[in-house]
């Protein structure tokens, strides 16, 4: 699933280490994240999405929908 987490994260000066650390993850799983390689729980994505002041659905890309 497509995310704008690297460039809403970058966009704030922030590490991997400091946003994980903010939603209460580790930065290896704001890095799988970014990379799409793992899709946040729902609990998570509203976490990632509050934290940036957006929707989940307008945080995360849902492809072939």
């Amino acid at each position: 699933m497509r995310n704008d987490m690297r460039a809403l994260r970058q966009g704030k000066g922030l590490s991997q280490q400091d946003l994980g650390e903010a939603l209460g993850v580790s930065r290896q799983t704001v890095n799988a994240i970014e990379q799409s390689r793992y899709d946040p729980s729902l609990p998570l994505a509203i976490r990632i999405a509050r934290y940036f002041g957006t929707t989940v659905e307008g945080m995360f890309h849902v492809d072939g929908c």
